[in-house]
């Protein structure tokens, strides 16, 4: 698949910057806002009662839908390519792998912050209230659960310098290395531990644990899998393919996922598949590069119109703003609904179907109110020399930040684990931050 000199030396990386893949970037976080929207089903019964429903599984649909609309994979693999570019400029100016992590920390730590911040602030409000417990939990899983990025995409990012380096000397091997390792992971999960699991992931034995957390190496092997493409993109292997070879990648990466769903028995749905990831999702990275390979010439010319580039600036300069908050700003909007109260259509019929991408542009015109104060967080700060310098006060301040957006995303959003992840957050900003960080 990939020619010899591509394995042993890597190819030059062009010094211009591809707006598609900024166009890319702001698609990607669109869409899972939308796909949230569709997600939050949310009214009143016949009898007045309050209707809480995941609107969008209903549809007959939904499953092969799925296999389209879910481009997190797609997201790794533009990080892969922006982390190769940037990685080469960075160590061009002489700075360490160790600053690196650093800055990519920040970038992400310091956004978490207000809404963690948020979220620590409202779940203690709920509990001193005495609201519903039952509820402020359905509320609070739904608006925790993009967390999981957070720490995924940090820990593939801070990996890059390594990983770069293995991909110069290794290639192919080190994408086929890292999806062997995933296999080895789901078989286990799946298999080996499966049997002492309920089809819900409740232990047999009790322990407040599901299965689940046996496929969290999958954090690293699968999505550094996808970063990993990133990188082959970046070098220019996807675009030397010709077409029919791009083709043939989307037809045989669909059609392994269609193996592995029916015949080896992973989950239909790739969502089911997203979080812990499991080897569907390192198929979906390459068959997704491949597509925006295939779309590369209209992308291209659809960025050099003006008010193109105008909104993907406009977006793209608050994409984790968006990201972290369109979930809290949903539900505020559905409860605002809610309490005034306003008419809200039945979820599921027409009306409501309609109705979603006007929903969806009142979401985003919330969030970009937030954002005006906001964006001050996505401005990284970092210079001159940390706190603590060396690799060890790095890989503590990413351990310290990931392992609590981990537990969030294992267990649920509570208070216990919100004020967890934003004293984690404030911790490793403080142990690699060189200034006031926030």
């Amino acid at each position: 698949m990939m020619s010899r000199a591509a394995e042993t030396t890597p190819r030059t990386v062009p010094s211009e910057r591809d707006l598609t893949l900024d166009l890319t970037r702001v698609v990607c976080v669109v869409v899972v806002v939308f796909v949230h929207i569709l997600f939050a089903g949310v009214g009143r019964g016949t009898d007045g009662s309050l209707v809480i429903e995941k609107t969008v599984e209903s549809l007959p649909v939904f499953v092969a839908g799925s296999w389209l609309a879910n481009i997190m994979p797609l997201f790794f693999v533009v990080g892969g390519f922006a982390a190769r570019i940037g990685w080469r400029s960075a160590a061009a100016r002489g700075e360490s792998a160790d600053r690196f992590a650093r800055v990519r920390l920040e970038r992400l730590a310091r956004p978490a912050v207000p809404v963690l911040v948020f979220f620590t602030a409202a779940l203690g409000v709920s509990r001193l209230l005495g609201l519903d417990p039952a509820l402020v939990d359905t509320i609070a899983v739904g608006v925790g659960s993009p967390l999981w990025f957070l720490a995924a995409y940090l820990l593939a990012q801070a990996a890059a310098p390594f990983m770069m380096r293995m991909h110069e000397r290794h290639g192919m091997w080190v994408l086929a290395t890292l999806l062997a390792a995933g296999l080895i992971v789901d078989a286990t999960r799946f298999l080996l531990v499966g049997g002492v699991f309920g089809i819900d992931g409740v232990p047999a034995s009790g322990y407040g644990f599901g299965q689940e957390v046996f496929g969290i190496p999958n954090i690293l092997f699968i999505w550094l899998f996808a970063q990993q493409v990133g990188f082959f993109l970046c070098d220019g292997w996807f675009s030397e393919r010709s077409l029919w070879q791009i083709l043939a990648l989307i037809a045989g990466g669909y059609a392994l996922l269609g193996v592995l769903v029916w015949a080896v028995g992973y989950p239909t749905s790739m969502l089911a598949n997203q979080w812990p990831p499991t080897v569907p999702m390192a198929v979906l990275a390459v068959v997704q590069t491949a597509l925006l390979t295939l779309l590369h010439r209209p992308l291209t010319a659809l960025m050099h119109t003006k008010p193109a580039r105008a909104a993907v600036f406009l977006i793209g300069s608050r994409l984790m703003t968006i990201y972290l908050w369109h979930l809290p700003v949903i539900m505020i909007l559905i409860g605002l609904e809610l309490l005034l109260p306003l008419p809200m259509p039945d979820p599921g019929s027409a009306l409501w179907w309609w109705t979603r991408p006007l929903f969806l542009l009142v979401v985003m015109a919330a969030v970009w109110l937030l954002s005006l104060w906001l964006v001050r967080f996505e401005a990284t700060r970092h210079r001159g020399t940390p706190r603590f310098a060396g690799v060890g006060a790095t890989v503590a301040a990413v351990a310290v930040f990931a392992a609590p957006v981990v537990a969030i995303t294992l267990y649920g959003l509570d208070l216990t684990l919100a004020a967890s992840a934003l004293a984690g957050a404030a911790c490793a900003l403080w142990l690699t931050g060189s200034r006031r960080s926030l």
